[in-house]
């Protein structure tokens, strides 16, 4: 399970919208094609490449998990944030960081399409970006594993969660096996191509202690033309006796993300250990 972890913090006295995961996402789609599409008529649909076009797998294909997502801090007043790449998607780096230039540098964010100056890049940790130019970009993707484990967790959902169960978004309650099989069910399509809905294990713990809500969101969708619900659910779960394979499935999490339009910093989690 490989990936990378894609750090932009932007100095800048611009002050962003509560929620920028929708407005970096859309950015970034529109550069990616600038930089990646070979199509003379620059249109998708029935292209002759979008078999291996980066920018249709990461804007264009439906029905399936993407293999990247951005992570976002709802109201923080910065244009900070982090996009993760996924399996094969760590190949196109380049790509994608070429993208990020240009998104901030040139295109802008934000209605007033405002750029930057002052940008630092950072992969797995290892600075490739300052100053206006790239380092080396020989950095090798990080391997998902665990060396300890702790059997008294809390968990925070840091962004909302958009969890469906009987065909309805859950509005202010989330039960730690739902979570559980959202990332399983992430982890199995991303990184081995299979779509399982169900836990292949059953969870054990001995106590859950929850403080959630339901928190409010809107984003706006330029391609739509309307403004779009993100509503879902945020707080804190504090579970003790943990079984040690749900807690590298939540470690996980942090990575993956958990839920719905998790590429748009939905589905943040932390999981801190007690």
């Amino acid at each position: 399970m490989n990936y990378h972890k894609i750090t932009v913090n932007i100095n800048s006295t611009h002050k962003p919208s509560y929620f920028t995961g929708s407005m970096i996402r859309g950015a970034m789609g529109y550069a990616l094609k600038k930089v990646t599409c070979i199509n003379p008529s620059y249109n998708c649909e029935g292209c002759f490449a979008s078999s291996s076009c980066l920018y249709h797998k990461f804007y264009e294909a439906t029905n399936s998990f993407h293999k990247y997502r951005f992570a976002i801090e709802l109201g923080s007043g910065k244009f900070d944030f982090e996009l993760y790449l996924f399996d094969d998607a760590c190949e196109s780096l380049a790509y994608v960081l070429s993208a990020l230039e240009k998104t901030l540098k040139e295109n802008g964010l934000t209605k007033e399409k405002h750029t930057f100056s002052d940008i630092t890049m950072s992969v797995n940790e290892q600075l490739v970006y300052s100053n206006g130019a790239f380092s080396s970009l020989d950095i090798s993707p990080k391997t998902f594993q665990l060396d300890s484990f702790c059997p008294n967790i809390k968990v925070k959902l840091q962004t909302p969660l958009r969890i469906k169960k009987d065909n309805r978004f859950l509005r202010d309650d989330v039960a730690i096996e739902e979570i559980l099989r959202s990332i399983y069910q992430r982890e199995q399509e991303i990184f081995y191509g299979k779509k399982l809905f169900k836990l292949d294990y059953t969870p054990s713990y001995t106590t859950e202690m929850k403080l959630l809500k339901h928190q409010a969101l809107l984003r706006k969708s330029g391609r739509q033309k309307q403004r779009m619900n993100m509503d879902g659910i945020v707080g804190e779960i504090a579970i003790m006796g943990i079984d040690e394979r749900s807690y590298k499935l939540l470690k996980l999490g942090e990575i993956i993300g958990v839920g719905k339009q998790t590429v748009m910093g939905l589905g943040r989690i932390e999981v801190l250990d007690l």
